[in-house]
């Protein structure tokens, strides 16, 4: 399905990343394995995970090359990208997939790990997304796909950082989208789980923990790899500006925020109506305050 398709995969040393990567050449793309081999926090450099990938990939008979640059970085995202045309000549698709955790109950939460979070993850994209933008608008072709997660959708304990950062990756996905259109260029995203270094911090401190982490282990990074290789392709010319989770052997496609229902008042509002009014009307549409995990916690298929 990418037969002379070019792509980068950011953080693709392990996990997630490895196994698009993988999956992405072994449908025919050329791929670029960025990673810079750093720890859950991102503290630490290590070239090895990436070249181990690109390896693995010529072993099977596919072509690949290393990127050891920093997507935080807006001149290292660029020669992201020129690593791509410089080695194949084009570049068709940018998977935004590097990622770090610094979990933090919110009041506890440093700006340091606050600013990290957000540089990888959102102005990583940003930066990716940039970078790939005008060789995709010259070409009249390209797409995005980039990684949210359910902790932005929903939100979650002890990820504001994380979560944030998720959320805002959805507007710069729809953004692209509508800005990008009309050069044939498509942005989506992907909501993954997945047992992974990212997800291997969960606690096991009780029973019940201990058993929905078994479960989860079940989710395979490969069981992610298909979606993001079917929007990498042209099969998905017509998908644009849409949000994807994928878990186990499901796909679900994510609800948009659009208003629920509405209440009008010709006199205009007064705190005291809004109360005693307003709120009693728009009140069904409430869902409450929902946590990731009480959403997405079912048992896998």
């Amino acid at each position: 399905m990418l037969q002379e398709k070019v792509v980068v995969v950011t953080g693709a040393g392990n996990g997630i990343g490895r196994a698009i990567a993988l999956a992405m050449a072994a449908q025919g793309a050329a791929v670029v394995v960025n990673d810079i081999g750093t720890g859950l926090t991102g503290d630490g450099r290590d070239d090895a995970p990436g070249q181990l990938v690109v390896d693995e990939i010529k072993r099977a008979g596919g072509r690949a090359v290393a990127s050891n640059d920093s997507v935080a970085e807006a001149s290292a995202a660029e020669r992201i990208v020129q690593t791509a045309v410089d080695h194949f000549g084009r570049i068709d698709c940018v998977v935004n997939n590097a990622g770090i955790l610094r979990d933090r109950i919110f009041h506890n939460m440093s700006v340091a790990d606050w600013e990290a979070v957000i540089q990888v993850h959102l102005h990583g994209a940003f930066y990716m997304s940039r970078a790939a933008a005008r060789h995709f608008k010259e070409q009249q072709s390209g797409c995005f796909v980039h990684m949210t997660s359910t902790s932005g959708l929903v939100g979650n304990t002890g990820q504001a950082n994380y979560s944030a950062a998720k959320l805002g990756i959805v507007a710069l996905s729809k953004s692209i989208a509508l800005d990008m259109e009309r050069f044939h260029v498509r942005s989506n995203c992907i909501s993954p789980f997945a047992w992974s270094r990212m997800t291997s911090s969960v606690p096991t401190d009780t029973p019940e923990k201990a058993a929905r982490v078994e479960r989860n282990k079940q989710m395979t990074p490969e069981k992610i790899a298909p979606v993001a290789v079917y929007l990498a392709s042209d099969a998905a010319r017509d998908v644009n500006a849409q949000v994807f989770a994928v878990r186990n052997n499901e796909i679900f496609l994510m609800s948009q925020p659009r208003p629920l229902r509405s209440v009008h008042r010709g006199e205009g509002w007064t705190p005291e109506t809004v109360a005693e009014h307003a709120m009693p009307a728009l009140q069904g549409s409430f869902v409450g305050v929902e946590r990731s995990s009480d959403v997405f916690c079912w048992d896998p298929v």
